[in-house]
């Protein structure tokens, strides 16, 4: 479909053993991945050594930077409800960084930045309150304006339609995404988007980290909305079953994407001539040990990760692997659905931080008590070089990008892709001086220099996040951001951090790592005087 490497989906089939099968094509994508990301060593990686056409910038989500929750006709969301049920110790995200009244003011820093693209996403219940029905003027003349915005100062928006925060009225009346009844929803509301906008948006995703938000909302409850069952939640649920729904959920997820698309190619992309993708969520697994079985299990994490959307995406149906441990719980595709949703999709988006390492867990399978971990039949283990979530820092010392990058290009035949999420996490507070995330940003950005000179398909790359913001794991505990926000201050200031600096800098063709570091240094400290 996108170039003319076998993918190695098809060469596994020519060999005879179930299991010498998965071991050949783990132990090579692995090798290969690995072969890949030595080939450069970009310490001076520059602007100029991507193509003029490659897009730089950065991200941010509607209910993580908004505010305005109550306000100009917006309805709760999915995420509402979720922090206002106290998860997270009584914060959420009513004010937050309020973009929605600081726009202008976010933009200009943004120009100022030297960003060329801005990753954000709509509020479905700011546009269309009720999740169906009338649109909301006041969020209609919102969206109008920062598109406008962006586009006076030469940015790109890059837009995605749904980032964990389906309308709760959805919730309430159906049951949201466990409902086949949401894909005509969300395929009207993405119709409404497409008229609205798509005379000025290119480059569009349907929804965010899939895989994250099905497992973390419908397995462990550690998402919104917050469903699961005994033994498996990592917080209390009321409500869900986590051996059935996050399958359910997935299914959904995909029929409804897949729709959006299909109208979007029939109605307007004659018009538009712009792009729809989707967004996956993907560690860079290594093997724990150098046993079989653990190197066996990283093809289950990347099938249970990624195939489970982009198989379907791409040949039409789920991967062998998962229909064989999960069985009669994993929805089937009828011919006519999997017809539709084989080869609906312009291109794949990305959120990549890590590299961890993988254990084998296939003792597990013998459990009557099944849940989406139990049936990948792999842990996920932390070792003193992976930092566990909610700990800081992510390690820089074995950058994972291109590792992933390449098994997409062996495995799915090169797709286009865009990495719409790479950033690193730090404690949440006024110290700009951010050094490890100037040493991320140098280090990821280098491995993904490596992985285009090898031949990935990668059109462009959003850090996350522009503004420190609400974050879905522990709400105002953890930054990314280029700038800090202060929370404290009633005009929520925002102060650029030595990594603002040095990706200015980057974008601007100014410095190399080392005195690029040392000129943002020197600019942070006389900008403090």
């Amino acid at each position: 479909m996108w170039g003319t490497a076998e993918p190695a989906h098809r060469l596994h089939r020519m060999l005879p053993a179930e299991q010498l099968r998965g071991l050949f094509k783990a132990i090579l994508l692995v090798l290969v991945a690995d072969l890949a990301v030595l080939v450069s060593g970009a310490d001076d990686v520059r602007r100029t050594d991507f193509p003029d056409t490659f897009v730089f910038g950065a991200g941010s989500s509607a209910y993580q930077v908004e505010g305005a929750a109550f306000e100009d006709g917006r309805m709760p969301s999915i995420w509402d409800t979720f922090a206002h049920a106290g998860i997270y110790g009584g914060a959420n995200a009513d004010i937050s960084c309020d973009a929605y009244h600081k726009y202008k003011e976010d933009v200009k820093l943004m120009a100022d930045t030297g960003l060329e693209g801005y990753r954000f996403s709509i509020s479905w219940s700011r546009l269309i309150p009720n999740g169906r029905g009338p649109i909301n003027p006041k969020g209609l003349q919102y969206y109008n304006n920062l598109i406008d915005e962006l586009l006076s100062h030469g940015i790109q928006p890059h837009v995605t339609l749904c980032h964990s925060d389906i309308p709760q009225a959805l919730q309430d009346e159906y049951g949201g995404w466990t409902s086949r009844k949401i894909i005509n929803d969300f395929t009207a509301y993405a119709d409404v988007c497409f008229k609205e906008f798509g005379d000025r948006v290119v480059y569009w995703t349907t929804l965010n980290e899939v895989n994250v938000f099905t497992i973390g909302g419908y397995d462990n409850g550690l998402t919104p909305p917050n469903h699961c069952s005994p033994p498996f939640g990592v917080r209390p649920c009321s409500i869900g079953n986590s051996s059935t729904e996050p399958y359910i959920v997935a299914h959904n997820i995909l029929l409804a994407h897949s729709a959006a698309v299909r109208l979007y190619r029939r109605k307007y992309k004659y018009t538009q001539h712009g792009f729809v993708g989707l967004n996956l969520f993907a560690y860079r697994p290594l093997p724990y040990t150098n046993e079989t079985a653990d190197i066996i299990a990283v093809q289950r994490v990347y099938d249970f990760y990624i195939g489970w959307f982009a198989n379907p995406l791409m040949f039409g149906d789920y991967p062998d692997i998962m229909k064989r441990n999960v069985g009669s719980r994993l929805p089937k595709f009828t011919r006519k659905e999997s017809t539709q949703v084989k080869g609906a999709i312009d291109f794949l988006a990305l959120n990549h931080y890590q590299t961890v390492h993988v254990k084998d867990s296939s003792s597990s399978l013998e459990s009557e008590i099944r849940d989406y971990n139990v049936d990948g039949a792999f842990e996920i283990i932390y070792t003193d070089d992976d930092s566990p979530p909610g700990q800081f820092e992510y390690p820089v010392t074995q950058p994972g990008l291109g590792g992933i990058l390449e098994y997409l290009k062996q495995a799915y035949g090169n797709p286009p892709i865009y990495i719409h999420e790479n950033g690193q996490m730090t404690r949440r507070n006024a110290t700009l001086n951010d050094t490890s995330r100037v040493e991320y940003l140098q280090a990821y950005i280098g491995n993904l220099l490596d992985a285009m000179r090898n031949g990935s398909n990668v059109k462009g790359y959003f850090t996350w996040s522009f503004l420190d913001c609400f974050e879905l794991m522990d709400a105002y505990g953890s930054g990314f951001g280029l700038y800090y926000v202060d929370l404290d201050d009633k005009e929520l200031t925002r102060y650029p951090k030595l990594s603002a600096h040095w990706y200015s800098n980057f974008l601007k063709g100014k410095g190399s790592k080392h005195s690029a570091i040392l000129q943002t240094e020197d600019k942070l400290l006389h900008s403090s005087q």
